[in-house]
């Protein structure tokens, strides 16, 4: 073997050593984002030294990025708190959808938003796979009655666009009823604003590179492979077909009464900050006063008893 060869060699062999530590790299940042959403549920910042494993410049940059972003994050939902009390008090209506790539980081925002608001307030619907009755209804019924009463925010993980996407992608409908489909939503969300439901629109996009990334991440975390459906594996086979579908979607759909918002999602912290922020600008809501909260003295009764339970019925302990 000559030497200009085996230097040709060396390069593919060094090539292909770099792009699977790249690789490594990036897996390892998926893990770290997991363990920042357990973090952001206990705001313990002190641990974040113990779980970042690079050089000490690295790891400052890193642990003071995260703390920026905690910090901004804990801002924005005291905002949505208040958005939450405004919607209740004056009784307005609202309609969240949420589209996107699978593993784009719809879930993600959408647990970010709901964190710290109340359920009956603000609810999530994520609906199944139609029956077979709702498959001989008309087509939206399913998700009317999930739509909100005066003082609440309805958030749908997926929505009508299924037919859009997954339903003319995976040939789940007949090109009769995908035509239908863009004749028909205009209309039927046109009726939903007139209604006075504030109707809100999101498109979350990631690249072809970082889905393949956070699939991966999927695969290989116990603890998330359940997120991965025999359609979110379909879809990294039919990438294209699926990005003529959004496409088509987004140009068909796009109207002035709910237009479409589009979110880079290939930084899932920014992503979230940016959806959370640009929810918020969207609704002019206001402080709420409310009476000052005091707590009352608890009543004592002289003959009040408090008869132990029986030790058969109280769980082991574990970690005390």
């Amino acid at each position: 073997m000559t030497k200009s060869k085996e230097k040709h060699k060396i390069t593919e062999q060094e090539v292909q050593a770099a792009s699977i530590a790249d690789l490594h790299h990036r897996l390892e940042r998926e893990l770290l984002d997991s363990y920042d959403e357990e973090l952001e549920m206990e705001l313990d910042d002190q641990r974040f030294d113990e779980i970042v494993h690079a050089s000490p410049g690295d790891m400052a940059a890193a642990t003071a990025k995260r703390r920026q972003y905690f910090r901004e994050l804990l801002r924005l939902q005291g905002e949505l708190v208040k958005l939450q009390d405004w919607v209740a008090h004056t009784g307005y209506r609202m309609i969240i959808l949420f589209e996107g790539r699978d593993a784009a980081g719809k879930g993600g925002v959408i647990k970010r938003i709901t964190q710290r608001l109340n359920p009956r307030v603000v609810r999530t619907v994520a609906l199944p796979a139609p029956s077979d009755r709702e498959k001989t209804q008309w087509y939206f019924q399913r998700y009317v009655p999930h739509f909100p009463a005066a003082g609440e925010i309805v958030l749908f993980d997926r929505s009508w666009y299924n037919r859009a996407g997954v339903e003319r992608v995976m040939g789940f409908c007949s090109d009769d009823d995908y035509k239908e489909f863009f004749r028909s939503t205009p209309e039927f969300e046109r009726m939903l604003v007139r209604s006075g439901i504030k109707l809100v629109k999101y498109w979350f996009s990631i690249n072809d590179d970082e889905q393949h990334i956070r699939f991966l991440s999927r695969i290989n975390d116990p603890l998330k492979q359940w997120k991965l459906s025999p359609m979110d594996l379909q879809s990294r086979v039919r990438w294209e077909d699926y990005t003529h579908a959004k496409e088509k979607m987004l140009n068909k759909t796009n109207i002035s009464e709910a237009p479409w918002w589009v979110v880079p999602g290939n930084d899932k912290k920014a992503a979230r900050l940016n959806c959370i922020r640009h929810l918020l600008s969207l609704v002019p809501y206001e402080d709420i006063i409310h009476e000052e909260v005091i707590l009352p003295e608890r009543k004592h009764n002289p003959d009040y008893v408090r008869h132990p339970v029986p030790d058969e019925m109280i769980i082991p302990d574990y970690y005390s």
